[in-house]
């Protein structure tokens, strides 16, 4: 898996797309089918493309605005995003223009019940997130009620019943069909599984038992579903053909879904199997590897959206003319989360807890111009730029009379950590020689005192 920052950037362009308007009974679906299967997050993101795609005009968004309004990191957004995509709500298309990438997200449909019920991964997985009895009781909310219906007879009219064509004596250009958008229909789980040996499971079963037509009436991906869910190679699912064939030696697929969950319960284990994610980004380094200050700070500002690296900072929701400040800075000029979350942080608590905007640009410039782009290089860059920024911040403050001795500023954890470190080495090194000279007067016999 490549790193995140190879797949995804809060920088990153994207718009969204929706082919037709979606209804309360998608929203059932999503609520009730769909979110115990990919969890609260991919769920929040679902739902905040679906508020932001039916705005009127279509507007170009950045993931930033994403980790504002979910209050996420990256990491968790991007987690949500392909989550999505593997059940089969979302798909995403990728447009490189040298560094810049833009994106286009595309909301599909859930399915609906009856299809959803009818999928064996979907209805297998949901089926182990929430138990048998929350499983029938949700089955029994979306079945048909036949029992009204069957004392009625269908009396509607067909088309020609009420229509007949007229010739007028002129043609029609009807245009080209493929210029109009069509309705996305749901598609399902997009799945592929490529090493199921198909030819295998046809060679083992004769035409006298299992017709050739009964088996192509099972779609593959149907096939390749069953064998995927219950674990089970071309020589078992031959066996659980022969179990699902009718006495008209037909294959229903509701009869092969079925064998194969008998045959899995025969054989295995009667519990039912478990989906498990294994498709993860890489992770970032434990805390145990974190060994410094200095790595536990710049781990905490590269992961922190800006919002909330403010919030922490001042103990209070921030005010919005700094928010919008590290906004510009992130969308605007293209810094980094960690870059502006490193300086916003130093120039709050050296100016006392205020952000001034041309200070920051200022600052924010330099740090451009000299290409930094992550947390851990742009404090470097302000431990060893100390005195320049000292210099700029007293060019914008008006000169006074007679000024009071101020109070020493106050500067970040991180700032200082260099010399802490270097002072410390030097206090070891210190103690290693006094340590190493007692060792040798005590061998020459010599004590504090004098000659033994």
């Amino acid at each position: 898996m490549a790193p995140l920052y190879k797949e995804l950037q809060p920088i990153d362009a994207y718009t969204i797309q929706l082919s037709h308007p979606f209804s309360d009974y998608d929203r059932q679906l999503l609520t009730l089918f769909y979110q115990p299967l990919i969890g609260r997050d991919a769920m929040s993101l679902f739902m905040t493309l679906w508020a932001d795609v039916e705005q009127p005009d279509k507007l170009v968004y950045n993931h930033y605005h994403l980790m504002n309004i979910l209050t996420m990191p990256l990491g968790l957004v991007f987690e949500a995003r392909i989550s999505l995509e593997a059940i089969g709500l979302l798909r995403t298309s990728r447009k490189k223009n040298g560094d810049a990438r833009e994106f286009i997200y595309e909301l599909l449909p859930p399915l609906d019940a009856k299809a959803f019920f009818a999928d064996p991964l979907l209805s297998t997985f949901l089926f182990s997130k929430i138990g048998e009895q929350a499983y029938r009781n949700l089955r029994a909310r979306f079945l048909l009620d036949a029992s009204r219906e069957k004392d009625f007879e269908d009396v509607s009219r067909t088309f020609l019943d009420v229509y007949t064509p007229i010739q007028q004596g002129f043609g029609v250009d009807m245009g080209e069909v493929s210029d109009f958008k069509g309705r996305n229909e749901p598609t399902g789980v997009p799945f592929v599984q490529p090493d199921f040996d198909f030819d295998l499971l046809r060679s083992g079963l004769s035409e006298q038992m299992v017709p050739q037509s009964a088996l192509s009436s099972v779609s593959k991906a149907m096939i390749a579903k069953l064998a995927f869910l219950y674990s089970l190679n071309p020589l078992d699912m031959q066996k659980v053909v022969m179990m699902a064939l009718d006495e008209d030696l037909k294959l229903p697929e509701e009869r092969l879904r079925k064998a194969a969950a008998e045959f899995y319960k025969m054989n295995v284990t009667k519990e039912p199997p478990v989906l498990q994610k294994v498709f993860v980004q890489e992770a970032p380094k434990p805390q145990t590897e974190l060994k410094t200050r200095d790595d536990e700070q710049a781990h905490y500002l590269e992961n922190t959206a800006p919002i909330d690296m403010l919030r922490d900072l001042s103990g209070k929701e921030p005010l919005s003319v700094d928010v919008q400040l590290a906004e510009r800075l992130i969308n605007t000029h293209g810094l980094s989360v960690g870059v502006v979350n490193t300086l916003l942080q130093f120039v709050y608590l050296r100016n006392d807890g205020k952000l001034t905007n041309k200070y920051v640009e200022r600052i924010a410039s330099h740090w451009m111009n000299k290409k930094v782009e992550t947390a851990e290089a742009a404090m470097e860059m302000a431990r060893q730029e100390h005195d320049k920024y000292t210099k700029w911040k007293n060019e914008g403050q008006k000169p006074t009379p007679q000024r009071k001795p101020t109070r020493s500023e106050k500067v970040p954890d991180w700032f200082y950590k260099k010399e802490v470190a270097q002072d410390n080495k030097e206090k070891k090194q210190s103690a290693a020689v006094d340590e190493e000279r007692r060792q040798l007067l005590k061998e020459l016999g010599v004590t504090g005192d004098g000659v033994e």
